[in-house]
């Protein structure tokens, strides 16, 4: 802002400054007035097609559009002049003519732009007494969304979304004059790999997610900022949960992931493979008590009694082989705080030198030139930073198939698809005590002697560092599923049983010795990182 330009205007009588080729809509923002519209999105090229942003601007003849209009030097805006006012009115009552009496059935209801300005701009007596236009309603276009043509008010963002953003031009506006709709190229369907989020910038409920279609009332939900675990870009998230679940209505705990905006990580959008991947967090794999493995396979036991197993079988190894018998497979899944904890009970003081945390798939993730990263781990970089890079993960099986690990402790890793199976079950055969500490259940946590179930990323507090280096909060949204557990609190309960000095036990006060102890993140705080994050030194 100090390189450029500014420039001073009066809005609504407020003096306003603000960088020279702002429009006025935005400038507006800056202290506090709200200007409706619905063709502008801060993240598309603006059109000014809708009409609804119109502004009256002294010594200009008619009333501008404030999207698409720059600021001047002494310009003198009304945002609420009588003609303002009267045009907004105006415009609502033309995109009504036609919009369907679907507010009680629509998803949209208590997001939609269309209730909320004719609450505050219409509430004009209707003239219109002919029959309203029938055209597509509930049309599947792609594996995510649903379109409802009758409800459309043509602000086209999702057209210049599919054109401009994702690149992949699914959309457009088809036929003339009042003829004219959304619709996708024959022969085409809305599958790109960004295609959920023409669904959050529909201002109406024209584009509906079929995922969440009659799920829940958007009133209900709850939203928490965090992060997408999906892979190492971190993009920006809101998870909504329903306030108001009740496990006797069979009803989902965690509904839907929003993008929230971040302009250095993910602008205004997430992907597909992230949005869509909150069903894990309540899938019917999720681990949700310990478990020990017994002749008639796995028993439920309590925490105190697999604490109390987990450290025996740990100290029973240091004394018979030492520190070199033991081994630890940590998770670019965790968070810092945790990484950071484990680090510190493992290396530091119990001297464990065989600590690995990657595990690469056989298969490259896919990745694109966007947001999309091959890595799919939220932390990796994080892992780097505080040091837990190894030998590599076949190292560590050549070693548990030689005999020579006693004690294995892997944390949230499903083996099967960077190792091939005989080679998993060769080396987790040799070892004498295989603990498993995850989420889910799979292949890796099957072999295991002991399972402790941990909380999912929505299930608890940190930081994630992403690709670019930078250090960002995750938040819990709802509570851990079962009996489970974050894995600070796991770490702490066996750090404790060991009689160990564990120092900080908390996410902000284990994040304030990071920043105390590891170079790269020095001086770092939680407030510091705030909600757009941090970069690493």
């Amino acid at each position: 802002m100090s390189d450029q330009k500014l420039i001073t205007l009066k809005i609504d009588g407020q003096s306003v400054q603000a960088a020279k080729g702002t429009s006025i809509l935005e400038a507006a923002k800056t202290v506090g007035i709200r200007i409706p519209y619905y063709c502008y999105h801060p993240g598309l090229r603006a059109v000014g097609s809708c009409r609804m942003c119109l502004v009256e601007i002294e010594k200009m003849p008619k009333l501008q559009p404030s999207c698409t209009t720059p600021i001047g030097e002494g310009m003198v805006v009304h945002t609420k002049s009588p003609a303002a006012l009267r045009n907004r009115q105006t415009v609502l009552e033309f995109l009504l003519l036609n919009h369907p009496l679907d507010c009680p059935v629509c998803d949209q209801a208590g997001e939609c732009e269309l209730q909320n300005y004719y609450m505050e701009h219409g509430l004009y007596d209707p003239r219109f007494n002919e029959d309203k236009r029938k055209l597509k309603k509930a049309t599947p276009i792609g594996p995510h969304v649903m379109l409802d043509q009758e409800r459309c008010i043509l602000c086209t963002r999702c057209v210049r979304f599919t054109r401009d953003v994702s690149k992949t031009g699914e959309l457009a506006v088809f036929q003339r004059g009042h003829k004219s709709v959304i619709d996708v190229f024959p022969g085409k369907e809305l599958n790109n790999p960004y295609s959920g989020n023409v669904v959050d910038i529909c201002p109406v409920g024209a584009l509906t997610d079929r995922d969440f279609r009659f799920q829940c009332r958007v009133w209900f939900l709850g939203r928490t900022p965090s992060i997408c675990p999906g892979c190492s870009r971190g993009c920006n998230i809101e998870i909504h949960f329903n306030e108001r679940f009740n496990p006797s209505y069979h009803d989902k705990r965690v509904h839907r992931l929003k993008p929230r905006y971040n302009a250095e990580v993910n602008g205004y959008w997430m992907c597909d493979e992230g949005r869509y991947a909150y069903t894990v967090i309540d899938a019917e794999t999720r681990l949700r008590s310990p478990r020990v493995r017994m002749a008639a396979g796995f028993a439920e036991i309590s925490w105190e009694e697999a604490i109390n197993r987990v450290a025996a079988d740990l100290k029973a190894v240091l004394e018979k082989y030492g520190p070199q018998g033991v081994a630890l497979l940590a998770s670019p899944q965790m968070t810092n705080e945790e990484l950071f904890f484990l680090g510190r009970v493992f290396r530091d003081q119990l001297k464990i030198a065989n600590i690995e945390f990657r595990v690469p798939p056989r298969k490259p993730g896919y990745s694109d030139d966007f947001l999309i990263t091959a890595d799919k781990n939220p932390n990796t970089q994080g892992a780097e930073v505080l040091g837990f890079s190894g030998r590599g993960i076949n190292h560590l099986m050549d070693a548990c198939a030689a005999g020579d690990i006693h004690f294995l402790y892997i944390c949230h890793h499903d083996l099967s698809p960077g190792l091939d199976d005989i080679q998993i079950g060769n080396a987790l055969g040799k070892v004498d005590t295989v603990v498993y500490q995850g989420s889910w259940d799979h292949t890796t946590a099957d072999l295991a002697g002991i399972q402790l179930p941990a909380a999912g990323y929505a299930e608890k507090n940190g930081t994630f560092t992403n690709v670019q280096g930078r250090v960002q909060i995750i938040n819990a949204a709802v509570p851990p599923l079962g009996e489970s557990l974050p894995d600070l609190d796991i770490f702490s309960q066996l750090a404790a049983k060991l009689e160990l000095p564990a120092g900080a036990t908390s996410p902000p006060d284990v994040f304030s010795e990071i920043g105390q102890q590891v170079r790269m993140l020095a001086g770092m705080t939680y407030q510091s990182i705030g909600e757009t994050g941090r970069l690493i030194r």
